[in-house]
């Protein structure tokens, strides 16, 4: 209920204490000054509610006090690098190198279909203001922003159809690799959103498809992406690579099988 200007209000105010917990992920490396995760496939990387019971968040504040923070994103299901800073100055540092693009990324990522050569993939991406049709965040749109990814293709899997890219995004849209390879008709395996019908997207976000129509629709029961190479400057220059073997993780994949 909306009130007048200057009008008192009564109630309740709850204050919720983030109380950070450890599952002892401990950084892959670190200095005095920032550290490097390798986050697993389905942790957050903030708590999305009081609710959430575990986060990247919760383990980085536990290590390293509440000063500490994560300076960038990738999604629950991405497993792979992720940079902390341990203290406000460097915060600033990292999150002002990302902003100017000094920061590189690799990711690995399994792609339905055969890519055959190297993509630069050169589309706008625009944020979708209302989420009317299946909650998409972003699409490509003439409008959107600049965004630029290039694809290399490193081995094919003709069993499963499906082929292992490293992706190099050369700006940081949310959702960019994912959106970029549906546009060029190779979608991310396990992708729930960008690949399959609207219906079935629909159902993925309200939380109704089972894993095994995921498996079937999708060819994976997580996005099959990782962000396995950082390269930045931070006094000296550092060239991180994840320890988690994704090429392993083929296990995991399958076949779209097309009703």
């Amino acid at each position: 209920k909306l009130t007048r200007k200057s009008a008192y209000i009564s109630g309740d105010i709850g204050i919720v204490q983030f109380v950070p917990n450890s599952q002892n992920l401990l950084p892959i490396f670190q200095t005095p000054d920032f550290a490097l995760f390798d986050k697993p496939s389905g942790v957050l990387i903030h708590p999305n509610s009081h609710q959430t019971e575990y986060s990247l968040t919760h383990e980085v504040k536990y290590l390293f006090g509440p000063k500490a923070n994560i300076t960038h994103r990738i999604d629950k299901e991405t497993s792979g690098l992720v940079i902390v800073a341990k203290n406000r100055k460097a915060e600033r540092k990292i999150k002002g190198a990302f902003e100017a693009r000094e920061i590189k990324k690799g990711y690995l990522a399994y792609v339905h279909g055969r890519v055959e050569s190297e993509l630069f993939i050169d589309e706008p991406i625009l944020k979708n203001s209302d989420f009317s049709e299946v909650k998409l965040k972003v699409y490509i749109h003439p409008e959107g922003k600049p965004s630029q990814t290039h694809i290399t293709p490193l081995r094919y899997f003709k069993e499963n159809d499906i082929t292992l890219v490293e992706a190099m995004p050369l700006t940081g849209r949310q959702h960019q690799i994912r959106l970029h390879l549906f546009h060029v008709e190779h979608p991310i395996v396990g992708d729930p959103i960008y690949g399959i019908s609207a219906h079935d997207a629909a159902r993925y976000l309200d939380g109704i498809m089972t894993e095994e129509e995921r498996i079937r629709l999708t060819g994976a029961k997580r996005l099959m992406l990782q962000a396995n190479w950082i390269d930045f400057s931070y006094g000296n220059r550092f060239k991180i690579v994840s320890k988690i073997d994704f090429l392993e993780q083929i296990n995991l994949c399958h076949k779209k099988q097309l009703l």
